[in-house]
């Protein structure tokens, strides 16, 4: 019997139909937004260094959806797309949320051929043990459905602070 939780699971085939269509270059500028908010500050320099000028893309297998973006000087930078990337990280946009859940373990994923880097994997290897080393704050899908945005959205309105999820 397989264990339910080492099961692949996908999107369904109309809604990756749809989000394949969408056009790359805006969801690489929410992406990297939210890089920056969370971890641009916190890598080490010489994680900073080798990732300049790096062209990198996340692709999401199951939804048709790849992500360019590149480091330069402080923060990420969404690019548009390219043939040529020095890293691409791959997953199915499920086992990308439990990732950053961290309900799952990469060297898990990558080992049951769920996860993949191709090009330059020293690079990848060198930002994963990085993220690894950092604390951040563990991605809770709850806090961005609409009404926990409404809520907080609420609040901001009323005491005039800030909107954003709390920090765990």
């Amino acid at each position: 019997m397989t264990n339910p939780s080492n099961a692949t699971r996908t999107l369904p085939q109309p809604v990756a139909a749809v989000l394949s269509h969408l056009p790359a270059y805006p969801g690489s500028i929410l992406l990297v937004t939210g890089l920056n908010l969370v971890l641009a500050r916190q890598l080490p320099e010489d994680v900073k260094e080798r990732l300049r000028g790096q062209r990198v893309r996340i692709q999401v297998r199951d939804a048709g959806l790849r992500f360019d973006f590149v480091w330069q000087g402080q923060q990420f930078r969404a690019c548009q797309p390219h043939a040529q990337t020095d890293l691409t990280i791959s997953a199915s946009a499920h086992d990308f949320i439990r990732l950053a859940q961290r309900l799952e373990d990469p060297d898990t994923l990558f080992f049951n051929r769920r996860l993949s880097m191709e090009g330059d994997t020293e690079l990848g290897l060198l930002v994963k043990n990085a993220l690894d080393a950092l604390e951040l704050p563990v991605f809770n899908l709850a806090e961005c459905s609409p009404p926990a945005v409404l809520e907080r959205l609420r609040q901001r309105w009323r005491t005039g602070q800030p909107a954003h999820p709390p920090a765990h």
